[in-house]
């Protein structure tokens, strides 16, 4: 099973797309200027605490105040307090906690408004990203992630995965961090810990100390609304937490990301450089390229193909997230009913798997399968359901089929939903229903081609446009791309783009800056 990364940067940010076996598992879209990302680290202050929620309001800058509950402060949140106001006051000048006294442990069943004030500074971390008309979720139980292990300031507990289940094993780790962890610090030990060697979870631990350190640097100086440690951006984040022997590429497409992961993959595992790859073809895209444009088309509508003939309907709601599972032509194939519907739902139960990982969708999500009678048909459904599931890294609960045939699935949700628009609004009309006659559209770029290369006299230019209008003017040797080229004594580039409408085209100088032309 092999492990693709794919990234394409644009301006407005970068397109990531994780790759199983050539199939989309993953997409995630981070813009530019994204900010209260998971695991971010501000210097807060408290606006409002409200003792009927037993909860404050935080303001770290976002539009509404973020919210943060009694149980999110964590048990050491008056060491963390007494801490922030050390460095802020310039008494404190290193992250290092070994000869920092640690305050007691609060109530786990206390009050807000006896641990915080109002107005007051405060160091929290971003839990739960602004879903909707929600600001983010905080915590105060502060965690810096890395590849092996998660550093806990003011604790001094190691705890291991659950995922390790060998005894040996887990007391061989035990023993090592508890050896190596400074004073005052707390470790989870992660799953891919397993058989690692005391270098390697050194050297994580040592990164993760810096990153610490460097973050109590900027709060010595830092004012309300700063960000003091920043998450990392989402596609080194993939690598930290998926990095194994099974990834064997990642492709990128400039050169600043490609020395940005080369970097990282450098400092977590140098073994796998080599697989760091930069994409440097001007006639397509890179998700061009790998396929990635329709099968994000494919995957991200209301009805979702099954390879059987079968089909999911997706739909979302306020409160939760409804999948129907529909045998369509696939009714016939089978000996009996029961048969038809064991076949479709087990190809259901593992493209529901993978949907809910590629739309990142959270919260309460309902299936409805189609009838079995047999207990046991059921159970291989809800067993299918939990193996295909094992790869997710969000936290999720699955319940078996009801009798109804409905499985009830809980999916942590930790940032907005993914949701790609698939059903194309008419570039021309703007969705009004009437566009300019297709066949026109041919005339309208040969009218530019012709303004361009004989009116503004441009040489090298570039033409992106839909696949069908691409295959019009290249078809055959005497093409109409051919017959440019004859009459203008220049070659112009065709790049054919499946995200472009049928009328939709652009063109490009040799700057690869966009030419103002007539639309189609």
């Amino acid at each position: 099973m092999s492990n693709e990364l794919v990234i394409s940067s644009t301006q407005k940010g970068d397109r990531i797309a994780l790759l199983q076996d050539k199939r989309l598992l993953e997409y995630h879209v981070e813009e530019s200027d994204s900010s209260f990302t998971v695991g971010d680290i501000y210097l807060g202050t408290v606006k409002k605490l409200v003792t009927g929620l037993n909860a404050a309001f935080v303001d770290i800058g976002y539009e509404k105040d973020a919210f943060l509950h009694y149980l999110d402060l964590g048990s050491n949140i008056n060491s963390l307090n007494k801490f922030t106001k050390d460095v802020i006051a310039k008494r404190v000048n290193t992250g290092k906690l070994n000869n920092f006294k640690l305050e007691p442990e609060i109530d786990k069943l206390g009050k807000i408004d006896k641990v915080l004030n109002k107005n007051a500074p405060i160091l929290v971390q971003v839990v739960k990203e602004p879903i909707s008309t929600k600001g983010p979720r905080l915590s105060c139980d502060i965690s810096i992630a890395g590849r092996y292990l998660v550093l806990v300031p003011f604790a001094n507990t190691v705890n291991m995965s659950k995922k390790i289940t060998d005894k040996a094993e887990r007391t061989r780790l035990m023993r090592l961090m508890s050896s190596i962890k400074p004073q005052n610090f707390g470790v989870i030990v992660r799953t891919v810990a397993q058989g690692k060697d005391v270098e390697e979870l050194d050297r994580d631990l040592t990164n993760s100390l810096e990153k610490w350190e460097k973050g109590i640097a900027a709060l010595r100086d830092a004012k309300p609304r700063d960000r003091i440690i920043g998450e990392m951006n989402r596609a080194s984040s993939i690598l930290r937490d998926m990095l194994n022997e099974s990834f064997d590429s990642i492709t990128v497409d400039t050169r600043e990301m490609y020395d940005e992961i080369k970097t990282y993959i450098h400092t977590i595992a140098p073994e796998k450089e080599k697989i760091v790859k930069l994409f440097n073809n001007n006639k397509t895209k890179v998700f061009e390229q790998f396929g990635l444009e329709k099968q994000i088309k494919s995957l991200f509508g209301r009805s979702v193909s099954l390879p059987g003939g079968g089909y999911l309907i997706i739909e979302h709601t306020e409160a939760l997230h409804v999948i129907d599972v529909n045998s369509g032509n696939k009714s016939n194939s089978e000996e009996d009913q029961e048969a038809t519907a064991v076949s479709v739902n087990r190809e259901a139960a593992k493209e529901i798997a993978r949907q809910l990982r590629l739309r990142d969708m959270g919260g309460i999500i309902v299936v409805d399968f189609i009838d079995m009678k047999k207990p046991d048909n059921k159970k291989m459904i809800f067993d299918v359901m939990r193996e295909e599931m094992k790869a997710d890294r969000s936290k999720f609960t699955i319940l078996p089929l009801t009798k109804f045939g409905l499985m009830q699935i809980t999916r942590q949700r930790v940032r907005p939903e993914i949701n790609i628009v698939t059903k194309e609004v008419c570039p021309t009309c703007g969705g009004t229903g009437t566009i300019q006659a297709s066949i026109l559209i041919t005339d309208v770029i040969e009218q530019n081609v012709e303004y361009i290369l004989t009116r503004q006299n441009e040489r090298g230019v570039q033409i992106m446009l839909h696949p069908y209008l691409f295959a019009y003017y290249t078809a055959g040797w005497w093409s109409k791309q051919m017959q440019w080229f004859m009459k203008y004594k220049t070659w112009v580039t065709l790049i054919k783009d499946s995200s472009f409408g049928i009328n939709e085209f652009k063109f490009y100088n040799k700057q690869g800056e966009e030419i103002e032309v007539t639309a189609g």
